[in-house]
């Protein structure tokens, strides 16, 4: 039986009901419009099934509620924005580089201060929560992820996420109705094309808001936050946080773009009937286009401000890398922090939940054409983002 499309989703709409769940009208900074109604659009031209729309909008329509509900912390608590962020720390790089497994690994440092998972969906305070007493609402993401990672074994192969554990901050963008969201609308028209071709700066402005409403909510020494999607912002990342440090790290292409493309795909095949290979061409082209955007813009930033990281040595030497990392910014790197990250490591083996296989040619692509469209990072990069084992 084929599905009854429902009513379009509509703006107004989705405004008027976030108002009335919360009981509050003031959105913040009007500039989120423009990518609210883009995420609009991609939903309503792209072949969704009905339940993938109902689940699109419900998540715009929470986004929304939640952005609400931010706004009335900076109403209350305006000193919130003047929270200084010193020094933090910015993990980028092509997605399945090694990014989430050092993310992890330096978060273990006492010192860290990482966005956590389920921050990213309740970054307001919850005002009626008691002093010291467990917010219930990292309790509900909890019991979610828990539930999701038994029903999708597969997906925690990819991609193990839990409630408290680092996650990267996208998922914080969105509430700007802009950035990297959950991926799959990087590949979708129209937000695909739209997302590359606009400043970044107003996101990057709000999304430093969100960091200090956190903060100031549950205080830590350096922020660390991660997403691949920087490479398109790091103008704006240096601009915003002008004392940040940034780690890049590095993988050959032909083992990042296949690894993505099935992610990708696991999600939005849920949602819509989309092949592999249209995929595979889609991710392909984004993630290309995005290391040609952080190469570029990587030309305009002083060396010292950029540690590179190699997947093999990360892999092979995870405690040596750091060490590293840690001397190129100045920071202390004290016995308890290295203890507590061999502790991490030893407990989170590669591949402890499953390995993630896949390939070039179920996704439609092949090693010569993805080292072809590389090529300028490869040569650039040398054995850094050379050939890997998967």
């Amino acid at each position: 039986m084929s599905e009854t499309r429902q009513t379009p989703v509509s703006e107004k709409q989705l405004l008027e009901e976030a108002r009335r769940e919360t009981g509050l009208s003031d959105f913040g900074p009007e500039d989120f419009r423009e990518g609210l109604r883009v995420l609009i659009e991609t939903i309503e031209k792209n072949p969704f099934t009905e339940k993938g729309r109902r689940r699109n909008r419900r998540r715009l329509l929470q986004l929304l509620a939640t952005r609400l509900r931010v706004q009335e912390a900076f109403r209350r608590h305006p000193e919130i924005r003047e929270r200084e962020i010193r020094s933090p720390v910015f993990l980028t790089g092509l997605p399945r580089s090694g990014t989430s497994a050092l993310f992890s690994l330096l978060a273990a440092d006492r010192a860290a201060r990482p966005l956590l998972l389920w921050e990213t969906q309740f970054p307001d305070p919850n005002w009626e929560l008691a002093p010291g007493a467990t917010d219930p609402r990292f309790l509900a993401v909890r019991a979610y992820m828990d539930a999701q990672r038994e029903q999708n074994p597969e997906f925690t192969k990819i991609h193990y996420a839990g409630a408290d554990e680092p996650e990267e901050c996208v998922l914080l963008h969105a509430l700007g109705f802009d950035g990297g969201q959950t991926g799959y609308e990087l590949i979708l028209e129209p937000y695909r094309s739209w997302f590359p071709a606009h400043d970044l700066r107003p996101l990057y402005r709000y999304y430093a808001d969100l960091l200090r409403l956190l903060d100031w909510q549950r205080p830590g020494e350096r922020w660390l936050l991660k997403t691949p999607s920087h490479l398109w912002a790091l103008d704006a990342l240096v601009e915003v946080f002008p004392d940040c440090h940034i780690v890049w790290n590095h993988r050959d292409p032909a083992a990042c773009v296949p690894s993505i493309a099935s992610m990708i795909h696991m999600i939005l095949a849920a949602q819509m009937d989309v092949s592999k290979p249209q995929v595979g061409a889609l991710v392909f082209e984004h993630y290309a286009a995005s290391m040609d955007r952080g190469l570029a813009l990587r030309e305009a930033i002083e060396p010292g401000r950029i540690f590179d990281v190699g997947y093999d040595a990360l892999v092979a030497d995870g405690l040596g890398v750091v060490r590293e990392l840690y001397a190129s910014f100045g920071l202390p790197l004290d016995a308890a922090a290295e203890a507590a990250m061999q502790a991490h490591r030893a407990a989170r083996p590669k591949d402890k939940h499953g390995r993630h296989r896949y390939d070039l040619a179920e996704f439609g692509l092949d090693r010569d054409e993805v080292e072809a469209r590389f090529r300028h990072y490869t040569e650039r990069f040398g054995a850094l983002a050379g050939r890997s084992d998967r």
